[in-house]
């Protein structure tokens, strides 16, 4: 082992939609004692990054977002930073359904639709 980070990591996001007690609670509960909650999928779901796309730096903007916030299931996560440039992460997206075939395509198609430039 070289590290510990008691934290919750951008890996599991998705816990937030997809499971009965997210990451997030579940990290509360360890660090205050408290019994751990269910892990179990409540629902099918994928993950998608929005990550800065190259040739782009500077205020932050998301191309394409208004349509995919129409889709059903699509949950987006901008983590609110101002400035955007090639590969940072600006925020994800969790996207829900019958599957996780089903997600996964519903995932192929936004990662189409939405850019993060300036």
């Amino acid at each position: 082992m070289n590290e510990v980070a008691p934290r919750t990591h951008n890996s599991g996001h998705h816990t937030i939609e997809c499971n009965f007690v997210s990451q997030f609670e579940q990290h509360l509960r360890a660090i205050l004692g408290l019994p751990l909650g269910n892990t179990e999928l409540r629902t099918a779901g994928v993950m998608i990054n929005l990550i800065g796309e190259e040739g782009y730096e500077g205020n932050a903007q998301y191309d394409g977002l208004e349509e995919v916030m129409k889709i059903k299931g699509v949950y987006v996560h901008l983590y609110g930073k101002q400035e955007t440039k090639p590969g940072r992460k600006m925020g994800h997206i969790t996207l829900v359904d019958t599957t996780v075939e089903e997600a996964k395509e519903k995932a192929r198609k936004i990662q189409k639709m939405i850019k993060v430039i300036a």
